[in-house]
């Protein structure tokens, strides 16, 4: 089968404060001595006086530019506090939290800077989407000097290093991203050999990156853009592809777009009998049918109880009777929600799997399958 690998981008979501990896115990044992000497003023409180990207609990950041890409899209610049670590791997994205309104959103956004490139900052870049209220915000609200959230960089969609011998790259719209990443980490390396790009945009002016993918063409022989405007042309038929690419069958091919673009890709590759070189980016999290009808869910500590039906998460239930469970990404992804299942029965709304009681069960992805008890 293809790789496919999911990554949620279109999710609002608030947070608790992400775990900072303890790669220096020393330091990190000093602070707890700290915190005793200093309550009721945690090493935090003096740290944030000091430099408020310091921070022993959370990754934090500050945007120092936005840059338009196109009328709706826009790089962010932003320098990471203690904690980041810049050997990320190129395709692989990051957790970005921005305070709006008293409420901290969350979203994941691919980095399209190279790691290890120099400096200390790295780059997302965002489309502003109709329904998409962070994004929006990311685009043409943050100013420079704004301090965000981080969550650590992950992801399987990534560029090996060293590179295979002949690559092909399908993008589509803001699917360009990841593989910005990849393009300016090969140039860097000078691993750009043999690639082909094919990208699809509505028209020209909406190519992200387009005056660099002209100058890393004219500058490498080894790198061939084809450029599809939909507008006009309209949808790239991949089972066409041979028209454009001969020898897409040799290539290990990377490819991030529209959900149709990675269906149709899966079933070409598939029939070709060579899925095992086909890598995707999915940008949205694909949910099991609900079943049953839900049930009652007690919160066992506030004594609170909520109907909700089969497709409702239960983190969903719980805050519509003022139950605030800790969270994070609200996307199953970071872990941060997870709490203890005392009696009856919930099911991965993902999976459609059910989890018995004893069980320690992630609440933004997972809803009622009968009454149930959690520990919160």
């Amino acid at each position: 089968m293809a790789k496919s690998h999911v990554k949620v981008s279109a999710k609002v979501a608030d947070t608790v404060r992400p775990d900072v990896p303890a790669k220096h115990p020393a330091i990190h044992a000093l602070r707890k001595i700290a915190a005793k000497i200093t309550t009721p003023l945690l090493p935090d409180d003096y740290l944030q006086l000091a430099n408020p990207l310091w921070s022993a609990r959370e990754l934090r950041g500050r945007v120092i530019d936005v840059r338009r890409e196109t009328e709706d899209s826009a790089t962010l610049v932003i320098k990471p506090g203690w904690g980041f670590t810049f050997d990320y791997q190129p395709g692989q994205y990051i957790g970005i939290g921005l305070l709006i309104d008293g409420r901290w959103r969350w979203r994941s956004y691919s980095l399209t800077s190279s790691p290890r490139s120099g400096g200390r900052t790295i780059t997302i870049t965002v489309k502003a989407m109709p329904e998409g209220f962070l994004s929006t915000h990311l685009v043409g609200g943050v100013a420079p000097g704004t301090i965000v959230r981080l969550a650590a960089p992950q992801g399987n969609f990534v560029m090996p290093d060293p590179a295979p011998a002949s690559v092909l790259f399908l993008t589509g719209g803001s699917g360009i991203t990841p593989v910005m990443s990849m393009l300016r980490t090969l140039a860097r390396r000078d691993q750009i050999t043999d690639v082909v790009h094919v990208h699809s945009a509505p028209t020209e002016s909406d190519v992200m990156f387009a005056s660099e993918l002209a100058a890393l063409e004219g500058s490498h022989d080894g790198y061939r853009l084809h450029l599809r405007t939909t507008r006009t042309q309209g949808r790239l038929d991949l089972s066409r592809l041979d028209e454009i690419v001969p020898d897409w069958r040799e290539r290990h091919t990377w490819a991030c777009g529209p959900e149709g673009m990675l269906n149709d890709g899966e079933k070409v590759w598939e029939r070709a009998g060579i899925a095992d070189r086909l890598y995707l980016e999915r940008f949205a999290v694909t949910k099991a049918a609900p079943h049953g009808q839900g049930g009652t869910v007690q919160f066992a500590r506030s004594g609170k109880t909520v109907e909700a039906d089969a497709a409702t998460s239960l983190m969903d239930a719980g805050e519509k009777v003022g139950i605030q469970m800790p969270f994070g990404c609200r996307m199953g992804i970071c872990q941060s929600c997870v709490v203890g299942l005392v009696e009856g029965h919930v099911r991965d709304l993902r999976t459609g799997v059910e989890h018995e009681p004893g069980n320690r069960i992630q609440t933004c992805v997972s809803a009622a399958s009968g009454d149930c008890v959690l520990d919160v």
